[in-house]
Order: structure tokens, then sequence, then C-alpha cells
């Protein structure tokens, strides 16, 4: 008798929702795609070549797709916009649910859903941080725990995308919440990961310019950004965001402590090739985030799958998901304000927002 399958439906085929759908069609050996959302005509006449002939049921209408037969758990990756009201319509109709981060900009509607999910406790709702599911930086968390580099106490984190002069990044600033929220949620998530969740910011700054897309100034976000978290425990994270580099994804990590200090991808590359010529020697590195972060996908798909089948806890505390967007909003006050934002040893903010 064949094991029993998680029932799965992917919402949204754009490009996240789609590597997300091809994950649960083909690298998810204990799940089953059953079905598929997307308002886009474009969307849907891709998914008619590479998912229906595999018995993948196609739908223009969120809700509808929520009441298909036999539906156990829902992928979401739609807009970011919409990832809170679509969590919790999935909630309501007693589905598990992987959604993409952030689950909103907003950090009181980031709340709503976990919130929402704790009414029902018997359901796996899980936001998707991919590094988590990164073998390297599982092995930075391990090598943490053993105590190899002593107390982890300065992190230098960068999440650096491609530049693409297509203007697609301006367009995406409308609604991704700044570079912060959209961008370096994935360092603080890292951040609460190895310093630990209950850390308490004690100061917050940030920095950026424009250098490359003007259009990102009418929605008051930047191409490059730093920025600086100080933490009431003596601890410090510093943040760097790029939309431009000109080479490809570079992703890298560093973690100093008080006997060692980890690195990830402090140098980064495609693959173990190095091409030695007359100009010297040159290595490719990831032309995007997929191309680096792949196999964590698929590590995180499979994760919850056999999570949701065999009723044991997701690995990430759900909570999380609102401190690392409250941080990242934080930060990108800063950065716009141009002015430090303040906590006491309890969390609570010491001036009002400067926005």
């Amino acid at each position: 008798m064949a094991p029993r399958k998680l029932q799965v439906a992917v919402a949204g085929l754009g490009r996240m929702g789609a590597r997300h759908a091809l994950n649960f069609l083909n690298s998810v050996p204990c799940a089953e795609l059953v079905a598929a959302f997307s308002p886009e005509a474009k969307e849907l006449e891709w998914a008619k070549v590479h998912l229906e002939p595999f018995g993948v049921t196609l739908y223009n209408d969120y809700k509808q797709m929520l009441e298909h037969t036999g539906l156990e758990a829902v992928c979401i990756g739609t807009a970011t916009s919409v990832h809170a009201e679509e969590s919790m319509q999935a909630i309501d109709k007693d589905l598990h649910v992987l959604c993409e981060k952030p689950l909103s900009t907003s950090v009181k509607v980031c709340q709503e859903v976990v919130d929402h999910a704790a009414k029902k406790p018997h359901l796996k709702v899980m936001c998707g941080f991919s590094r988590r599911f990164d073998a390297s930086y599982r092995d930075v968390a391990e090598k943490i725990e053993a105590g190899k580099i002593g107390r982890p106490t300065i992190l230098r984190s960068q999440t650096c995308d491609k530049h693409d002069p297509s203007g697609f990044f301006v367009a995406y600033a409308a609604w991704s919440g700044g570079v912060f929220v959209d961008m370096s949620v994935h360092d603080i998530d890292l951040t609460l990961w190895y310093f630990g969740s209950s850390i308490v910011p004690k100061s917050i700054s940030a920095y950026g310019v424009v250098a490359t897309q003007p259009g990102l100034k009418q929605f008051n976000d930047y191409d490059n950004a730093v920025g600086i978290v100080e933490f009431w425990d003596g601890r410090i994270a510093y943040y760097y965001a790029s939309r431009m580099m000109p080479h490809g994804q570079e992703d890298v990590t560093e973690i100093i402590g008080t006997e060692g200090k980890l690195s990830v991808n402090l140098n980064p590359q495609k693959n173990l090739v190095n091409y030695y010529h007359s100009g010297g020697i040159t290595r490719e590195v990831p032309h995007d985030y997929w191309g680096r972060f792949e196999q964590g996908f698929v590590g995180e798909a499979n994760v919850f799958a056999k999570a949701c089948l065999d009723d044991t806890p997701v690995p990430l505390e759900f909570q999380n998901s609102v401190k690392a967007v409250q941080i990242g909003a934080w930060l990108q006050e800063a950065l716009v304000s141009g002015k430090q934002i303040r906590f006491d040893e309890s969390g609570n903010r010491l001036e009002k927002s400067n926005l």
C-alpha cells in the first residue's frame, strides 16, 4: 500500500509561486500537488503546459480552489499584499498553510495572522524563511549550538540582488514595504535564529542611497541601504541590502563570536568550477536568489509537508515572522527619517514614530 500523500494547492503562479508549484510537483515525495490558482491569464497559460497535464486542477478564483475536494494544505506565493488575507481564509477552511515571507508589510496585520492561526493549534502554519532550510545556514546553527565560536556577538548579513534595469524593482517598491522589509527580513530572521528570538533592540539606525534606480525615490525606497541594530544584551547586527550588483546574487553572512567566526558564502560562487585563463582566474556566481537557495526552498516544502502528515511542530516560531517584519519596519523608518530609534530594556519605544 502506497504511503498517504499530503494534498497541496499553490496560490499564485508568478515567479515565486510557479517555483513552489514545481517543487511540490516534482521534489516533495510525501506531497501531491492537486490544485493551483492564479488570477492572471498569462500565468494560467503557463500552468496549462507545466501543471495541468500532471493532474493539477487550475483555478482563477482563490476561494473556489479552497473548496477543492480532499485539499489539506495551501502554499501561498501570491503578492505580499494578499498574503495575510489568503492565509486567514485558508485557516478558516481548516487547511495547513505555508506562506511566503512576509505575512504582510504591516506589523499589525502580521500579528492578526499569527493570532488567527493560534485559534486552530492543530493546523501547521508557517512563514517561509527559506534560508532556515539551506544546508550551509543549518550547519552554522549547529556549530553555534555546539559552542564552536563561543557567544555569537556580531552578525553581518547582506541580501544583494543582481541589477535589473527593466524597472521591475521600481514597480515592485510600490507595495514591497521597502528594502529592509522585503530583502533584509531574511537577514533579520537569521539574527533571531542565531542570537535567539528573545533579543530586544536597544537602538536602530539606517542609511541609504539611490545610485542606479532614481524611480525608487517616489516610494521612499533605496537601491542600497545599511542598517545597524544594537541589542540590550550587548550584541550588534549589521545589515546591507542592495539592488545593484552587476555580477549576480550575493547573499553573505558572518557571525563573529567570542571564540571564533563562521561565514556563509563569503566568496560567492555558482558551483565548484574556477576558470583559469590569460586574464586570471574567474568563477561564476548565481544569477538570482533561486540559483543560490533553490535547495532551501525544496527542503522547506518537504519539512512543511512532513510536519502536516506526522502532526509534528514546524521548525520556525510563527511569532518570529512578526518580529522580523517589525525590526525591518523600524529599520525602514530610520532609513527614511534619518533618525535613530531607541528602546528601553523591555523593548518599548522611547519616542513616537518619525513617519
